[in-house]
């Protein structure tokens, strides 16, 4: 197969578990004799500061060619003034919305080996293995924004019609799994989240009626995420709440630095990202963890490329390596050696080979 992949390292770490992502990407298209092209362009604060813009026109015309865009990590302290006009974050607001990649996917299993790591007890994460599948292009980050001197508003407003799409995505995946769909909203208080559950119940009965669907408020699962993690199979929310319960779930896997995204639409061009920010204070340093880049990396074969075989050898990979010790700053117990962010890679590279 040959497939152009436009990578956008972004800021902070993301050069660096950029690099790691694509340097496996070539692994694996040396072993099953595949062609990847890459388009590199600037998003973020580098954008900014090369061009004025966090999104400039060429990187979207880059991104429009490609069969499946990289994202490594936007943002900084150098670029964080809540009252600038122009932010990092615009540039991956944008993005999303241009690519029309409505639906993020994020996976959330637990290496048994890296149970230390969590700050839970180790007997709380067993079999702990779900999905949040967050809807990314609605909601309170996409609405109308006003500000004064003393006042500020952020409205948040959702469709039947982006709550549908949603959820079937969601209803989908969890009939290829374990057929437990658990839907969060904030019913009690939100007018757009009684629509999402009055959408949400009704899709589910009429399409997916094998499913068991359980209906959570945002605040009993952000609960539930940490005394029954094992309980949750797919989970469904829209875009706020995602952002927040998914980084929440991050540690049970013990690091931002496990857990890999996949954002799709409908098309097969999907935008793939580590779930961490752009962690500044360590870029540059080689400490970072690749995990999250790479496992990013075997869902963009899956999803964008249709190779899952590729895919599945990537993540076989990285849960070789670390049942073989493999260990970055982030999730290293004590007495264990940490390697570099190069030396993790070429780890999982040695266990795909």
């Amino acid at each position: 197969m040959e497939a152009l992949i436009t990578l956008l390292p972004g800021d902070g770490i993301g050069p660096d578990v950029t690099d790691c992502a694509r340097k496996v990407l070539d692994a694996a298209a040396q072993k099953y004799d595949h062609r990847f092209q890459y388009n590199e362009a600037r998003i973020g604060g580098a954008a900014i500061d090369a061009t004025g813009d966090p999104l400039p026109p060429s990187t979207v015309e880059k991104c429009k060619a490609a069969d499946a865009v990289f994202l490594g990590a936007v943002g900084g302290p150098q670029w964080s003034d809540p009252n600038a006009k122009v932010r990092p974050e615009q540039g991956l607001l944008k993005l999303r919305s241009m690519l029309g990649v409505y639906a993020n996917i994020r996976p959330v299993r637990i290496y048994p080996e890296l149970a230390a790591a969590s700050p839970l007890r180790a007997e709380i994460l067993e079999g702990v293995d779900m999905l949040v599948i967050r809807e990314l292009t609605g909601g309170i980050y996409f609405g109308k924004k006003t500000r004064t001197d003393t006042t500020a508003s952020d409205l948040c407003e959702y469709s039947v019609g982006e709550i549908e799409r949603i959820v079937r995505v969601a209803a989908r995946l969890a009939g290829e799994r374990r057929g437990k769909l658990c839907s969060v909203d904030k019913a009690n208080v939100l007018e757009t989240s009684r629509l999402w559950r009055e959408t949400t119940n009704r899709v589910v009965a009429s399409e997916f009626p094998q499913l068991e669907l359980e209906t959570l408020l945002v605040d009993a699962a952000a609960m539930h995420l940490i005394s029954r993690p094992a309980d949750f199979d797919v989970i469904v929310t829209e875009n706020m709440f995602g952002d927040i319960l998914t980084d929440e779930a991050s540690m049970l896997a013990g690091s931002l630095g496990m857990l890999p995204s996949a954002s799709l639409g409908d098309g097969s061009a999907g935008l793939y990202e580590p779930i961490h920010g752009s962690a500044p204070d360590i870029a540059g340093k080689g400490i970072a963890n690749p995990c999250a880049a790479i496992a990013s990396a075997a869902m963009l074969l899956r999803h964008s490329l249709g190779l899952d075989r590729e895919a599945t050898a990537i993540e076989h990979a990285i849960a070789t390596a670390i049942t073989a010790g493999a260990r970055t700053a982030d999730i290293v117990a004590k007495g264990e050696e940490r390697l570099t962010t190069s030396e993790m890679t070429a780890e999982i590279i040695r266990h795909l080979a």
